[in-house]
């Protein structure tokens, strides 16, 4: 009788348990998700209505104006298919470069890994700086292409320390000597065994790269002049910063102030929109590798 009711007190010690985690969980996904669904209804609300709180869960007075604003700029297009270049290109370059760094790194027959990994970290800590960084970009003439965008930092020390956790810790050594009594080498070794084992870690610091370069402002910020090579942040930058300017201006004009700051609140919010989407889809696609490959190096063993 008494083990039915420890039984019975622990199923309900076991749902209020679950429930208060369920609620938990809840709470964290909503305050994630909600922010991001309130731009979205935000930028097809009335910015008044928006600044009153009185659009919280729909969307009222729906207009699409700061949408049309935003694509109606020709610049739009150009910062899309420039940052989509730069993006694709130069993620593969990182991993192209930062793979097999983080391969022959991992492999303890490989003398002087340790010497070149703390040549790697060392970098983490200490830089050269903004002058002399652009004083080198401009001596290589890279400034003002869309190299500077890819080639001088194809490799980001922490993507590659996570990579060559990997790779220490989740292929077998006993794997490459099998494959090693059979003729195979380090190279052929990477590409067809190691590579193909890697999925999650690939596609976790795929990620990382992809989302820098989508997100990248400095750079075309500091050594791009050319409007024909701006990426989109900088297009995006500049339709804000000329949208913020007409409104003010046409604050001075009594109501029409206000009809500007309400088109004005639209187009930022649009703005927002616009530079996070596309990550948002690719998202999905990776997520079941993300998952795994985002715990990589915290449990050894």
């Amino acid at each position: 009788m008494q083990l039915i009711t420890n039984s019975k007190d622990k199923n309900k010690t076991d749902i209020l348990f679950d429930a208060v985690v369920y609620l938990v969980c809840l709470l964290i996904f909503l305050s994630i998700v909600y922010p991001l669904y309130f731009v979205i209804i935000a930028s097809v609300s009335d910015s008044t209505l928006v600044s009153t709180g009185q659009v919280t869960i729909f969307p009222k007075n729906i207009s699409f104006f700061g949408y049309s604003e935003i694509f109606k700029d020709s610049r739009i297009w150009t910062g899309y298919s420039n940052t989509l270049l730069y993006t694709v290109l130069g993620t593969a370059v990182n991993l192209l470069f930062t793979l097999p760094a983080a391969y022959v790194l991992s492999r303890q027959e490989f003398r002087a890994r340790r010497f070149l990994m703390l040549t790697f970290v060392i970098t983490l800590f200490f830089n050269g700086g903004l002058i002399p960084t652009y004083l080198l970009m401009k001596d290589m003439h890279m400034t003002n292409t869309m190299w500077v965008f890819i080639i001088p930092f194809c490799v980001n020390v922490y993507n590659l320390i996570i990579a060559r956790s990997f790779f220490e810790n989740s292929i077998p050594r006993e794997l490459f000597e099998a494959a090693s009594m059979d003729g195979c080498t380090h190279f052929k070794f990477f590409l067809k065994v190691a590579l193909p084992l890697s999925k999650a870690v690939v596609s976790v610091i795929g990620l990382y790269y992809l989302v820098a370069h989508w997100n990248d402002f400095f750079t075309g910020l500091i050594y791009i002049r050319s409007n024909n090579l701006q990426p989109l942040q900088i297009v995006l930058r500049d339709i804000l910063l000329s949208n913020q300017v007409f409104s003010q201006g046409a604050g001075a004009g009594g109501s029409a102030g206000g009809y500007a700051q309400q088109y004005a609140d639209q187009v930022k919010y649009g703005v927002i929109i616009v530079s996070t989407l596309p990550i948002l889809i690719v998202y999905p696609f990776i997520q079941k590798y993300f998952d795994k490959g985002v715990m990589i190096g915290s449990v050894k063993g």
